[in-house]
């Protein structure tokens, strides 16, 4: 801290942090449980190494410490995510208000800064709406951006941008029939199931997790992680990709095989629509029993081999064809930004520019789903922030 530095906040929009406030459906996903550096690490499909290096200058146990101690109590919930405990991202917002307030933060709404002029050891900031800031340290904390053009004004100080793809998103579903204008598994839309295996076919892309049908096709946890480890290549496919779903993570065809004749023993007489024993929502696995022929009055002694062989193959190998995406409004997220190797990660300065400092998504750093990215923005912004006032020190000494 150094109380000498004044600070000022331009703020593009006439909303202060409304990425804050729509987090985690509106109650914030502050930050993850996980408390390991290299495994936390891990949860980066760009940038992991970076943030490997940044977390040991403030990580999870710094972040909730730091909101504890402003009267802001954190909870873990069982997949993981941290939310505060009055579940509501206001109190966050409120929290971060407070703090700036206190340390007299000079907070100007409706400043889309346009270009960073660089004069000597100086800066001249310029806005769109024509006003102008002389600053001797500035942190660029904007955010990612969809376009590349959008990164002009950062091109021009010399940096150079990794190219911005989406992330986080959820998939399109193509009916593949003529005359359907959705995948009749939409109809299902609002069902899900708690765990779930979902493979790009023809790549290494692979995810377990909770699954959620939508009235568009496939989102939840398992959907957005895949969208977030594979944004550069499914950008490269146009969206349009072949997925398989194993609804049943706890078996494969032959096991579900040898379940299913245990079944036509102990089950006989019961119909097969009836009742399922795996777990999955009644609905779900009505739908792929008649999507395998199976007819509602069958019992289970007198399951045909084909419609058999169909329905195991449906339960643990769906075949699906996407055809688009869905931004995620809560999580969107852009892969892409400054290019790491111009930053150095321990005190989020530039390399080729001095005194030029950035943190959270602009970036080429971004996690999946869970409160990775709010941890990012966390860190590099304190570590931004102490190296400002390090260096202000330097300067004044």
């Amino acid at each position: 801290m150094n109380p000498a530095l004044k600070v000022t906040i331009l703020e593009k929009t006439s909303k202060l942090l409304s990425k804050v406030k729509v987090s985690g459906g509106g109650r914030c996903n502050v930050t993850h449980a996980c408390f390991d550096i290299a495994e936390m690490s891990k949860q980066y499909p760009r940038g992991q190494h970076f943030v490997k290096k940044a977390f040991h200058q403030f990580f999870t146990t710094d972040i909730i410490k730091w909101f504890e101690e402003r009267g802001v109590k954190l909870k873990v919930e069982p997949d993981g995510r941290m939310f505060p405990v009055t579940n509501s991202s206001q109190t966050i917002i409120d929290c971060l208000l407070r703090e700036a307030g206190k340390y007299g933060v000079n907070i100007l709404m409706n400043r889309e800064v346009k270009k960073i002029n660089i004069q000597h050891s100086m800066f001249n900031v310029q806005c769109s709406n024509g006003d102008g800031f002389a600053a001797d340290y500035v942190c660029v904390a904007s955010g990612g951006f969809p376009k590349s053009s959008m990164f002009d004004w950062l091109k021009e100080t010399g940096h150079l941008i990794e190219e911005p793809v989406p992330s986080l998103f959820t998939f399109n579903l193509s009916a593949g029939q003529a005359g359907l204008p959705n995948h009749p598994i939409t109809k299902l839309m609002g069902v899900s199931v708690e765990k779930a295996k979902v493979k790009i076919v023809g790549t290494k892309l692979e995810e377990k997790g909770p699954l959620l049908i939508t009235h568009w096709g496939l989102s939840g946890p398992a959907i957005l992680r895949l969208s977030a480890w594979g944004a550069r290549e499914l950008k490269i496919k146009n969206y349009e990709l072949r997925i398989i779903i194993n609804w049943l993570v706890d078996y494969n065809e032959e096991t579900l095989r040898k379940r299913f004749h245990e079944l036509r023993n102990t089950s006989a007489s019961q119909k097969i629509m009836n009742k399922n024993q795996f777990g999955l929502p009644s609905r779900l696995w009505e739908f792929l029993a008649e999507q395998s022929g199976i007819k509602p009055e069958w019992r289970w002694a007198d399951l045909p081999s084909a419609e058999q062989n169909r329905f195991i193959s449906n339960l643990c190998s769906f075949e699906c064809f996407v055809k688009g995406k869905t931004t995620f409004k809560e999580e969107f997220v852009t892969a892409g930004g400054i290019k790491l190797n111009e930053v150095d990660p321990s005190t989020m300065m530039s390399k080729k520019v001095p005194n030029l400092f950035f943190a959270g998504e602009v970036l080429d750093v971004d996690g999946i789903t869970g409160g990775f990215n709010f941890q990012h923005a966390w860190t590099s912004g304190f570590i931004a922030a102490k190296s400002i006032a390090k260096e202000a020190r330097k300067d004044t000494e």
